[in-house]
């Protein structure tokens, strides 16, 4: 059961690092290199509790469906989002939103298991864990120009 962590200090209020990171929009953005977009339930704009988006994207050549649902969220400091349909075993993607002096701090937990048993287990030691690290920082760090872009100046 692999936890990928990822901080990013973000110099903008923690209300639009939070509205950014739970954009459908953005999120098809930020994941434009696997042609994601949604193709059911919340299709634009924002995600709220309880709400599901069905993503397509390509991943490793092949086209695949995912669904996720917002299972819990607490404005602006955290939601959680969970796999209800798609190619993992199962997975939950904590959104962590933490206001300072400096910006707000925004901390990402993907804790998930690989589909195929033994056989994912190996795809994500040889490489499945360090392609979803990398596609998450990715989006991360497009969730932090977004956001310091739109905040201006201090």
């Amino acid at each position: 059961m692999p936890v990928i962590r990822i901080e990013l200090l973000i110099q903008a209020p923690i209300e639009r690092c939070f509205d950014l990171a739970r954009s459908i929009d953005i999120h098809t953005e930020s994941t434009s290199q696997t042609k994601e977009r949604a193709v059911g339930g919340v299709m634009s704009g924002f995600i709220e509790l309880g709400e599901s988006v069905t993503w397509e994207a390509i991943h490793f050549g092949v086209k695949q469906k995912l669904t996720a649902r917002i299972t819990e969220m607490e404005r602006p400091h955290y939601f959680v989002d969970e796999m209800v349909r798609g190619a993992f075993q199962r997975f939950r993607h904590e959104h962590r939103f933490v206001s300072g002096a400096e910006g707000t701090r925004m901390i990402d937990t993907f804790d998930y298991d690989a589909p195929l048993g033994v056989l994912g287990s190996l795809a994500n030691v040889l490489f499945l864990e360090r392609y979803m690290r990398q596609l998450l920082t990715k989006r991360n760090l497009y969730i932090k120009q977004a956001a310091e872009r739109d905040a201006g100046p201090s």
